[in-house]
Parts: structure tokens; C-alpha cells; sequence
């Protein structure tokens, strides 16, 4: 519908404390100003009553027919979750679309325990899902989708979740929306929520939202219409929309349907009213990058607005409930600054947070007769804030305190923003929220600080100018057409999704697009492109229309089914691991055999993911199978290469292909059918061990599957056969020792891709035609295929495996780990310099943020190169106090691994190279502390570069520095210069073995 003549907005945020409103005027010159009236009210019980009270305190007066448009942002689903509310909840059954894929990692086993137990219902594995090409790697089968309904009619579930393998990709076969169609058939009356409505390529991850999403749809239908009774209620017949992730406007028949598309509205309207605000001011000067600051009563939460208006986004991946997610969320910094932040002064030192007394600032505040010093008072003290409290009451507090408190709050507020940027360019800074007196009136590195008017209700404010979008993300085709030609198909096509969906076809604009080469594939690229436009004032749904629900009232909690789960019981909860816990930790090791744990498998994996170097895939999925067969009852164990005879013989090998492949079509059966087929043919029929072929990345764990006990029940190796990754076959340590140059000791090899096609190579020419011949069949086989290599003897894996490389990922991940527990990020880079063997072995090369990323695939590979520019804040740290220094800027080349280091001082002087290949250089997150993969390098993300002395299997011969060495990737005029002393890992067999 549209109401002519209409020119009035109204914004509503609905937060736990507080119910904000606006009321806009957008037409081109408002008599009145652009915001003719606000609201802030306490959150009532009843959401309805409050929303009305919102609403009708900033509609005094006013003509309901000039309103066009409510919007409203609102917590409430996300709150469902987080306070693990089974009223709100429901159990959801789970059909995967993945033929003989991914079984090992099945729906929820990435859930915390105690989610788990109050959402999961029946999965079921099932024929369906595409290649990353697009083509099926098996039909649908109606008969396995109707016999699923069987099983969730019988269990009383109401709500399914549809995840097909490379559902975002599938514009013409449609499986999901086949499957929803086969499942009404039989069951009319339960939610449905399709995986490629809800989230991006990375199927764990979609599907984990898409299981959020149908847990929360029958409470959404009961939210949404309340939303429009108490429009209705009030006389208003305008169009209501709900406020999504990203700034953008969803209709309330969209949101009763994704409701997860609202969970991280409320920083998002914050920044996007602020924008707006700032317009205002600037009589709609050019829009412009800026810090938005929001400093409430705890915290003081930090985004980053783009020039075009809207938040920058965060990395791919985060988690929410401990659930890992991958949709659109902003990249906010919090740190614990408010205006009831506790203020201390202990041996000299001044510290303000991050405890608060938070709302009860009023009682407890000394401006305000309380016994408390806060963040508040001084400032209050300090002549800054006349009209807060009773400044009599603080004349009392030390005027050197006063001041050293403010330095500390500005000190703390500058580390944050500095960090928050991108470059060396001074910016604005936004300031919304209530503690926004905090701020002083210059920072440094901000060109100046602005205080709106209506900055207290800027979430209000963004929620009425949210616009509407078109997002498309996509796997296409480049081999006949340049990327930039694509891209430019694929923004059109964003363009047109969202004009369909109410934008102003005139008013849309590109807000993000990114075109992602995959390696290993031919001519394949991933985009993503997301368009936005003002709402052009027309809407499909009128004040009449009503989401059919089946619960009594919009205000009555109810129970959400039959036989939901109660609350689990405390064996059931997720143990909370404490620093101590960690430090008194012991891997278990009886007569020389170490047995997993899932602490081992969670350290392992994040080692393995930094001696990656930013290739070899993220281990995550590789983890989660592992540690959910432990659960299962599984044995995974560890050996010291010294405990096999001469003549035993290892196995060895992993995954062939593009690490992309199994963000989504993750592993199947295909590693385990190479190896069978390659001993059947060889004629072993028992191995003694199997050994990765590279520690770096998902393969450095591939191992510990087909060992478990349930498998070939047999040990992995504490050694590896590259001590890092590398991009291709013949760059391994036994192909060091074969002067043959044909690749003798890697032949015969087996590939299998998974899904019923085996290939067993015997002879090449040369170790590089080994590596040809078997990618290009690879691509054929979907891209990713298991790959094991000719068993060899446990004698020469003495000299050739690089030693203990189990124990130092086990190393890594536990140094991480203690640096997050014990508060100690800032210093993380040297508290894995530590773990690695010390600053003789390894050191920081460099700390800084990324300010530039580019990507191509050359003949299968990614490469590229990130720059990174060091920053005042990479040389403090929270506590004030000085770390390593850092200028200029660094430059990493990458073909899948990161290649060299370059440093550049930007005085004029010659760049330096500061580290080579075979040396491992890691890229990590400064915030986290967590390995980064080359596809997870983006823009403005804040890292530390760590440098390792490469094993002396690549070091201490000719043929070693001819494969391992920056010669072998096309730069043979960089000679190798060690980075240090190779310091052999400490065994941790060894070390707890006593």
C-alpha cells in the first residue's frame, strides 16, 4: 500500500531497559526539522502496551495519515536465545542435503551442550546437495524425505530446518524448496526455514543459523503481530516493518519468518542514526567515514561507519550463544568503559573499569549521594558535566586523581579508536549514548568529536531510516568473462532484488561487493554483493494484515511444544574452563601413548590452523568430527616415531584440493576409501601408523580420523611431512629425499572422491607431473578429494618426517588459549614466541592492521598479497604500558601459504625482506589471537605476524632449499636467510609420558 501525501516516519527501539521513539520528518525540507519529536521510556512486561506508549508520546497531535512508515527495532528474539527461554523455543528436526558428505559432523554438534539439549530433535542425512560446480552430487529422494516425517510427526517436532550442500549456489535444481514442497505434503502445520534463505556459503554455519531460525518462528508470529496490534490499536495505517542486521527494513511477514535477520539490529540502527544525525548537521554535506562511539552505563561499544552511510561488517565468522554464525553482523569493539565504571587508584596506578555499578549509578555514584567514585563523578568533579549531579558532593576527590582518571578514560578510548581504523586519516567521532559526557572534546587521531542532538535516541532514529536491500552470494562461472565483468552481472542482479523488494530504484546504490577467487577450481570465483535503497514508500502489506499464529496472545508465554526438552541437567552444561584449570592440565600418556581429549583436539586444531600459514583449510570441521567420535566412544592416540620397528610401515596422506570445498560439501568416507584402495592394491594389509602429510591446516588432523578405533584403529604419528603447509604435492619432506626426481617415494598414491570415483596413479615422469595429473582430476572428482600416498617405512620417516609437529600445534593452541583466559591478548604474539621454542627459534615480525587485500587464482592456486600498516595502538596495550614498536608497513605475497615478509620503513629507504619460505610466517588476530587463513584476511582487521625458523629437512640440503624456497614459486633471485635456530618441539608424549 501507499498514503499519499505521507511524509512521516516513526522509529521505535525496544531494549531491555529502555522503549525509544522518533518522529521523522523526510520530506525534502521539513518546516519543523528532520526529528519532530522523541520518546524514552522504561521497557514494560507487556511489549505491545509499551511499544503504543512509545509511539503515542512522539504522535501527539499529529495526523495519522501523514505517518508512512513504523519501524521497529527490537532484541526480543536474540534475547530468547541468549536467556534460554523454552517457552519461546522449539525443537527443531534437521533434513541435510549431503549424499555420502559430512555425516561425520552432524547437525548440533556444534552447539554448546546446554542449547543442545533444549533444541535438538531428529537429523536426518539424506540424498541431495551440489558440487561446488553446481552439479548434484545426488538427487532428492522422496521416499527418505517422507519417511522423515514419519519419524518428526511421531516425536511431536514443529519445526524443520532444510540444509542442502551449496544451497546458495542452487538457482535451478531447487532441492530445499523440492523438499519443503514433499514435506507439506505430510506435515501442513509445521515452520519451515530453508538454509539459503538465511545465511552464506559455509554450510555449518548456515545451518546452525537456519536451526536458530526455526526454533524461534511460532514466537516470532506471536512478537510481530503484537507489533502490529499496538500499531493498529493506535489508529495507525501504515506499512510496519522490523529493523534487520545490516540497516535494512524487513516486513513483518518477512521478520515472522527470519527472525534471526534481527539479532544484531540494535548497534546497527545505533551507528545508522548517527549517520543520519550527523547529515543533519552538516546540511547534507557529502557523507563521510566516521568512529561511532556509544557509551552507555558498562561499556562503550566502537563501529566503524563506511562513507556510504552504513556499519562496516565483521569478519565471516563469530559466535552468538557459543553457536558458531556466518550472516551479516557490524564490527563493534566493546571495552569497559561507562559512565558507572568504577574508578581506582592502587600503587600509584589509576584504573577506570571495567566493573560498574551500572544502573545503579543513582544510588551509588558519589554526584549522586552515593559511597562510589565513577567514571561519572569524575567528570562531573573535573567542571565537564555541570548539569549531572551534585558537583558538591565530588569537590572532595584529589584533583590529581581527577586527572589521572580522565587521562585514563581518554587514553582508553584513543587505544580503541585508533584500533578501530584503517589508516594513518584522522577521523570523526560519533558520540551517541548517555555516557557520551565521558568523551573529551579531542582525541588523538580524530579530526573532531561531535555531540548530535537526539543523540540519546539515535537506535530510534536509525531504525526510522533503515533502508531496504538485495543480497547475492553466489559461486559463478569466470572462464569466459574477466571477473570485473561478472561482478558487475552479479551487482545488477543484487540491484533488481532489491528494487523488488521496495527500494527506490532510483535512490540504490552498491554498498558491499566481493569477488573471491577459489583455488583448485576451474574458473570458478565467489560474490558477494549486497545492495541498499531508500524505501520508496510502497508496500505489499496493509494495517489489516496478520501473521496466522496458533498461540493465544501476543503477550502470553505458552509452551513452546509437547515434549520440549526441560533444562538440561548440570552434566549436561558445557564445563566453564578457568586459566587454572588450563595450567593444571595434563594430557593423559600411558606407556608411550597419548589418548586425545577434547581440550588436546581443541589446542591441536588451532595449532594446526597457524602452522597453516594461511593456507590448508581451517580445521574447524575436522575438530568437531573428531571430538564428537570421542564423545561417541572413540580412541584417538598418539606416538613417538621412536616406538616403531625399522620395518613398520606408515601411512600416509590427506586432502587434495580447494579448502573452500569444505566450508561446504564437508568430509566424507574419501580419505579412509584411498587409503583401503591403495593398500588392497599394494597388497598391506596392516599398517603400523599414519602420519599427516602436512601439520598446517585441516590435513594436519585428517589422520586422527582414519586411526580412530572405529576406523583403522591404529596411532597417529607426533611428526608431519612438511611442518607447515604447502600448496602443492612434490613440496614435501619425502620428495626431499628422492633424487630421482619422479616422485618415487610418493607413488604409488590413491584418490577417492567420496562419492564412488577412485583413481590409483603408479608412475609419472616427473614429481611435478604427480601433483598436475592428480589436481586435474580432482576438479573433475567436485574439487576436493582424499589422497594417500605410497606407505613408507618407519626408518626413513625418521630422517624425513619433521618431529613432534602434534605436540607443537597441541603447544600453540594451549598458549592461546591461557592468553585468552588470563586477559593477556595484548601479549599474545609472544606468548606463542614462547610456545614455539623462544625468540631463538621465532619472534613477531610485525603488528598492525590490514589496509589492503588482493586475490586472483593463477593455474589453481590463490594469490595475492595483504599489506599491513603499523598503528599507534599495535605499540600499546590496554594497560597503558609499551610493547614491541612497529613502523612503516609490511607486505605478504601468498600463493595459498604466505610466501615473504617485506618490511617497509616508508623513509625512503629500500624496502627489506625479513623472511622467506621455507620459514613460517603466520598471520594471527591481534583481538583473539586466532590462526588467519588467507581467505580470512579482510580489510581493517587488526593482526600480529609471527615468524618460525623452518625444520632442517628443508634447510640442510640443496634439494631441500630448491622445493622449499621462494625459488620454487617463481622468485629465485630472493635467496633464503634464516629467520633463526630450528629448536626441535619438545615431545609432549616426553614431557607428561613420566
Amino acid at each position: 500500500m501507499t498514503l499519499s501525501g505521507a511524509t512521516l516516519r516513526v522509529g521505535v527501539d525496544v531494549g531491555g531497559t529502555n522503549t525509544d521513539a522518533v518522529l521523522l520528518d523526510l520530506s525534502p525540507s521539513p518546516a519543523r526539522g528532520a526529528v519532530v519529536a522523541s520518546s524514552k521510556a522504561p521497557t514494560t512486561l507487556d511489549v505491545t502496551l509499551g511499544i503504543q506508549n512509545a509511539i503515542a508520546a512522539v504522535l501527539k497531535g499529529e495526523a495519522l495519515d501523514s505517518v508512512q512508515g513504523l519501524s521497529i527495532g527490537t532484541t526480543h528474539f536474540v534475547n530468547a536465545l541468549i536467556e534460554r527461554d523454552i517457552n519461546r523455543l522449539e525443537r527443531v528436526a534437521v533434513i541435510r542435503l549431503c549424499g555420502p558428505f559430512s555425516h561425520g559432523t552432524p547437525p548440533f554438534c556444534g552447539f554448546p551442550r546446554e542449547l543442545r539439549g533444549i533444541l535438538e530433535g531428529p537429523s536426518f542425512l539424506l540424498s541431495g546437495g551440489l558440487q561446488i560446480d553446481g552439479r548434484e552430487i545426488s538427487p532428492v529422494k522422496p521416499q527418505e524425505i517422507y519417511d522423515a516425517c514419519e519419524v518428526i510427526r511421531a516425536q511431536g517436532i514443529r519445526a524443520i530446518a532444510i540444509v542442502s550442500v551449496y544451497a546458495p549456489i542452487d538457482f535451478t535444481l531447487g532441492q530445499e524448496e523440492l523438499v519443503r514442497e514433499l514435506i507439506m505434503e505430510r506435515l501442513p502445520d509445521v515452520d519451515i526455514t530453508l538454509s539459503k534463505t538465511v545465511a552464506h556459503i559455509g554450510i555449518l554455519e548456515r545451518e546452525n543459523a537456519s536451526i536458530l531460525n526455526a526454533a524461534l518462528l511460532r514466537f516470532a508470529r506471536r512478537t510481530v503481530n503484537g507489533f502490529k496490534l499496538a500499531a493498529k490499536t493506535l489508529g495507525l495505517r501504515c506499512p510496519v516493518f522490523i529493523t534487520s542486521n545490516d540497516g535494512t527494513l524487513l516486513s513483518c511477514s518477512q521478520a515472522a519468518v527470519l527472525p534471526i535477520r534481527t539479532f544484531s539490529s540494535g548497534p546497527t540502527n545505533s551507528m545508522r542514526g548517527a549517520a543520519f544525525l550527523a547529515n543533519l548537521e552538516s546540511g547534507g554535506a557529502k557523507k563521510e567515514a566516521a568512529l561511532v562511539v556509544d557509551i552507555g552505563g558498562t561499556t562503550t561499544e566502537v563501529g566503524m561507519l563506511l562513507p556510504n552511510g552504513f556499519p562496516r561488517q565483521a569478519a565471516a565468522h563469530h559466535l552468538l550463544c557459543g553457536v558458531r554464525l556466518n550472516f551479516s553482523m557490524p564490527q563493534v569493539t566493546s571495552i569497559g568503559l561507562g559512565g558507572g565504571s568504577h574508578v581506582r587508584q592502587e600503587g600509584g596506578k589509576t584504573t577506570v573499569g571495567p566493573t560498574s555499578v551500572g544502573y545503579r549509578i543513582l544510588s551509588e555514584g558519589l554526584a549522586f549521594g552515593g559511597s562510589t567514585l565513577t567514571a561519572t563523578d569524575v567528570v562531573v568533579a573535573s567542571g565537564r558535566a555541570p548539569s549531572v549531579g551534585n558537583a558538591n558532593k565530588v569537590a572532595h576527590v584529589d584533583a590529581s586523581l581527577v586527572e589521572a582518571a580522565e587521562a585514563r578514560m581518554k587514553a582508553m578510548l584513543e587505544i580503541t579508536l585508533d584500533a578501530m581504523k584503517t589508516s594513518a586519516q584522522e577521523l570523526p567521532v560519533y558520540l551517541v549514548g548517555g555516557g557520551a559526557i565521558l568523551a573529551p572534546d579531542s582525541l588523538a587521531g580524530i579530526s573532531r568529536v561531535v555531540r548530535f542532538k537526539n543523540f540519546d535516541v539515535a537506535n530510534a532514529v536509525g531504525a526510522a531510516i533503515a533502508q531496504v536491500s538485495g543480497v547475492v552470494d553466489s559461486v559463478e562461472n569466470i572462464s569466459d568473462s574477466p571477473i570485473a565483468v561478472v561482478q558487475k552481472r552479479v551487482e545488477a542482479l543484487a540491484v533488481s532484488r532489491a528494487i523488488a523488494a521496495g527500494a527506490n530504484p532510483d535512490k540504490v546504490v552498491i554498498i558491499e561487493s566481493e569477488a573471491i577467487p577459489i583455488a583448485y577450481t576451474a574458473g570458478k570465483c565467489r560474490f558477494y554483493v549486497k545492495a541498499a535503497g531508500e524505501w520508496s514508500g510502497v508496500s505489499d502489506e496493509t494495517e489489516e494484515d496478520t501473521i496466522a499464529e496458533d498461540s493465544p496472545s501476543p503477550t502470553t508465554s505458552s509452551p513452546a511444544s509437547a515434549i520440549t526438552s526441560p533444562t538440561p541437567s548440570t552434566s549436561e552444561i558445557d564445563p566453564v574452563i578457568t586459566a587454572a584449570d588450563l595450567l593444571e592440565y595434563k594430557p593423559a600418556v600411558k606407556a608411550g601413548v597419548w589418548s586425545l581429549s577434547e581440550l588436546d583436539l581443541e589446542f591441536i586444531a588451532e595449532g594446526c590452523y597457524f602452522l597453516g600459514c594461511g593456507g590448508g583449510g581451517s580445521p574447524h570441521h575436522i575438530f568437531l568430527e573428531l571430538r564428537q567420535m570421542h564423545r561417541n566412544g572413540d580412541r584417538l592416540t598418539v606416538v613417538d616415531l621412536a616406538s616403531l620397528a625399522d620395518d613398520a610401515q606408515v601411512g600416509w596422506g590427506g586432502h587434495l584440493g580447494s579448502p573452500e570445498v569444505c566450508a561446504e560439501r564437508m568430509d566424507g568416507e574419501e580419505y579412509a576409501e584411498a587409503t583401503t584402495a591403495l593398500l588392497q592394491y599394494m597388497g598391506i594389509s596392516k599398517l603400523a601408523a599414519l602420519c599427516a602429510l602436512e601439520i598446517g591446516g585441516g590435513n594436519g588432523m585428517v589422520n586422527m580420523i582414519a586411526g580412530a578405533t572405529s576406523k583403522h584403529n591404529i596411532p597417529v604419528l607426533d611428526a608431519d611431512f612438511m611442518g607447515r603447509a604447502y600448496p602443492t604435492g612434490w613440496q614435501t619432506t619425502p620428495n626431499v629425499y628422492d633424487y630421482s626426481g619422479r616422485g618415487e617415494n610418493m607413488l604409488p598414491g590413491a584418490i577417492s572422491s567420496g562419492d564412488g570415483n577412485i583413481m590409483i596413479m603408479t608412475k609419472a615422469k616427473t614429481d611435478r607431473d604427480i601433483d598436475a595429473a592428480l589436481r586435474a582430476a580432482c576438479v573433475e572428482m567436485g574439487s576436493q578429494v582424499g589422497h594417500a600416498c605410497r606407505p613408507l617405512s618407519a626408518e626413513f620417516c625418521r630422517k624425513a618426517a619433521v618431529a613432534n609437529t602434534v605436540s607443537l600445534a597441541w603447544r600453540i593452541g594451549r598458549s592461546v588459549a591461557l592468553a585468552t583466559k588470563q586477559h593477556n591478548l595484548a601479549q599474545v604474539g609472544n606468548v606463542i614466541v614462547d610456545a614455539l621454542g623462544g625468540s631463538k627459534t621465532g619472534r613477531i615480525l610485525f603488528s598492525g592492521k590490514i589496509t589492503d587485500v588482493s586475490r586472483q587464482v593463477y593455474k589453481g592456486h590463490t594469490i595475492g598479497c595483504i599489506t599491513i600498516a603499523a598503528t599507534a595502538s599495535e605499540n600499546q596495550t590496554d594497560d597503558g604500558s609499551l610493547s614491541q614498536r612497529f613502523t612503516g608497513t609490511l607486505s605478504i605475497p601468498f600463493k595459498n601459504e604466505n610466501l615473504y615478509a617485506e618490511h617497509d620503513l616508508q623513509d625512503g629507504s629500500k624496502p627489506e625482506i625479513i623472511a622467506t619460505v621455507p620459514d613460517l610466517i603466520a598471520v594471527i588476530d591481534g583481538q583473539s589471537g586466532n590462526a588467519l587463513g588467507t581467505p580470512d584476511y579482510k580489510y581493517g582487521l587488526r593482526v600480529v605476524v609471527i615468524g618460525v625458523t623452518a625444520a632442517p629437512q628443508w634447510t640442510d640440503t640443496e634439494r631441500g632449499i630448491e622445493l622449499g624456497s621462494l625459488a620454487a614459486f617463481g622468485f629465485p633471485e630472493i635467496p633464503y636467510v634464516p629467520l633463526g635456530e630450528y629448536v626441535k618441539p619438545r615431545s609432549v608424549i616426553e614431557e607428561f609420558g613420566v
